[in-house]
């Protein structure tokens, strides 16, 4: 194997700090199923307040975030909910909404920075006059950041505007917001103000923030409530959970303010990727942490062989399509990472073999 990895597949392959692994061996904890733990519920109270709403729950994954999100929300199965054609809920969370919650799927296009068109938004909410033969719309679902339009951010105006159409419908507005806190940072906006729009929220602790497993829901107190319920229901409720809420207090306290050096060193990455012939990134879309990079025809390679080629340097990264590939910045690449991946690319698109690898 080569002698230096450099991990640039998703922010999901950070691994424990050193305080995060003594936060967890000294984790205070109890049952969370037969009565509260006590460091989960510090985690839970921390982020109820950060992001300005009365309750939080912690789930193991951001799939069951959302998938609770959207059940709670739509509790009458045929209901519908309205979300990005090219959204993580529709195309990565296996169909959950709808094989375990009987909800429908209604897409609308999303443009390349992530929005739906508030017109195409309000267009696709079914008459309710008409619910013999449509199902009820109940639902509107935003993801900020948005992973498949390349990390882009959705505003505090806009989430505004699409809050103000979902309680003109009397719908309820879900954000998954898997790097809301990435978003705030590079909007340079409070996370709570960001959010002020929502009816409920889901946060990764082990995306951007390198916790090691979690994410939290944030909502009503009512809403919690039920989706405490739910949670139990899926398999979601754990017992001495504070082990791993622990780690993600830390993640919290410390990793947060990392967030700008991350997207910072995605603008330098994406810059030296512009640079080398063969490939292109629309470097005014990095706006976060995320790089999405093109594979010129001329270049005689693939996506899939071009990431095994950098394997072989010790660069990971992810084929997202015949000539397309991402990468994802954290915390713990560090700028000679960047300047090394640089210098891989360059040779692995030049053809020069890695003397320090297999």
């Amino acid at each position: 194997m080569a002698a230096k990895i450099v991990d640039l597949r998703s922010d999901t392959v950070t691994k424990p700090t050193e305080a995060m692994r003594g936060a967890m061996a000294s984790a205070e904890v109890e049952d969370d199923v037969l009565d509260r733990d006590p460091s989960c519920f510090r985690l839970e109270t921390e982020l109820a307040k950060l992001l300005g709403k009365e309750a939080a729950l912690f789930v193991p994954s951001g799939t069951m975030a959302n998938l609770i999100s959207v059940l709670v929300h739509c509790d009458t199965r045929g209901s519908e909910v309205i979300l990005g054609h090219d959204s993580h809920i529709h195309i990565y969370e296996n169909g959950g909404i709808a094989i375990l919650g009987g909800v429908h799927p209604r897409t609308v296009k999303n443009n390349e920075d992530g929005t739906m068109d508030i017109d195409l938004i309000e267009a696709a909410i079914r008459d309710p006059k008409r619910e013999l033969i449509y199902p009820t719309t109940r639902l509107i679902c935003l993801e900020n950041t948005h992973g498949n339009c390349g990390g882009r951010c959705l505003s505090v105006e806009y989430t505004d505007r699409v809050g103000e159409v979902a309680k003109k419908h009397g719908l309820k507005l879900h954000i998954d917001g898997a790097r809301i806190f990435n978003a705030a940072v590079a909007l340079g906006v409070p996370v709570d103000r960001l959010v002020q729009a929502a009816d409920s929220v889901s946060v990764c602790l082990s995306k951007g923030l390198g916790a090691p497993v979690g994410s939290v829901i944030v909502g009503s107190s009512s809403f919690i409530s039920k989706a405490r319920r739910l949670r139990k229901t899926l398999g979601g409720g754990m017992r001495q959970v504070g082990v791993l809420c622990a780690a993600a207090l830390v993640a919290l306290q410390e990793n947060v303010e990392k967030l700008e050096n991350d997207h910072k060193k995605a603008k330098l990455l994406a810059d030296g990727l512009n640079g080398i012939k063969g490939l292109r990134v629309d470097t005014s879309s990095v706006e976060t942490n995320m790089i999405y990079v093109e594979i010129e025809e001329g270049l005689g390679t693939t996506a899939s062989k071009l990431c095994k080629d950098l394997e072989e340097y010790g660069i990971l990264v992810m084929a997202m399509a015949s000539s397309r590939l991402r990468i994802v910045l954290h915390h713990q690449i560090s700028a000679n990472d960047v300047h090394y991946a640089l210098s891989c690319f360059q040779q692995a698109v030049d053809g020069v073999p890695n003397e320090n690898g297999k």
